[in-house]
């Protein structure tokens, strides 16, 4: 086999577990397959991190520290900046998060989809199995009793040969020398 149609190989392998999860293809891209649908699922899931927790709250920190202080004057109590950078992030956050959280739960529903098919596909599998080996130890039980059937007309036709040959004996001995 050369290089091509081992790899050929390989991946129609590797890809052959996917089977029941192509009709869910189009399910898998969450926010489409162009550069900004990656970048947007990706924001979107970094929202719920520990990561972007500890940091915005290290930024509103740093903000109301530099503003309250008297350091910086951009935003001064009651940090009405501050409201509108919350407001204006909540309003691409939720539907963000929300359109990856819609997205992924498809995801999940067709993959368990996939997955409920490929174990009755199993289940089916394993009944017409069962059923062969059910019609093969048939088949194995009649072969069996053909050959007991056969072993037992063998003995008994070596039982009547057996007869036969000493009748023939016991003719050929009474008939004795004097016929000769």
């Amino acid at each position: 086999m050369d290089g091509s149609t081992a790899s050929a190989a390989s991946t129609a392998k590797h890809h052959y577990h996917f089977r029941f999860h192509a009709p869910y293809a189009h399910l898998a891209p969450v926010f489409g397959d162009s550069w900004f649908g990656a970048k947007a699922e990706t924001f979107a899931r970094w929202f719920g991190t520990p990561a972007f927790l500890i940091g915005q709250t290290l930024v509103v920190i740093v903000w109301m520290g530099l503003n309250a202080s008297g350091a910086a004057h951009f935003d001064l109590y009651p940090f009405i900046l501050l409201n509108l950078a919350f407001s204006l992030q909540a309003a691409y956050a939720a539907p963000l998060i929300l359109l990856a959280q819609t997205r992924q739960a498809d995801r999940d529903k067709a993959h368990a989809d996939a997955d409920a098919q490929h174990r009755e596909d199993l289940a089916q599998a394993s009944v017409e199995r069962n059923e062969l080996a059910r019609s093969q130890a048939a088949q194995i039980i009649d072969l069996l009793e053909q050959n007991t059937r056969l072993t037992q007309m063998t003995q008994d036709l070596t039982v009547r040969i057996e007869e036969l040959t000493a009748a023939i004996h016991r003719q050929v001995i009474q008939s004795g020398p004097a016929s000769r």
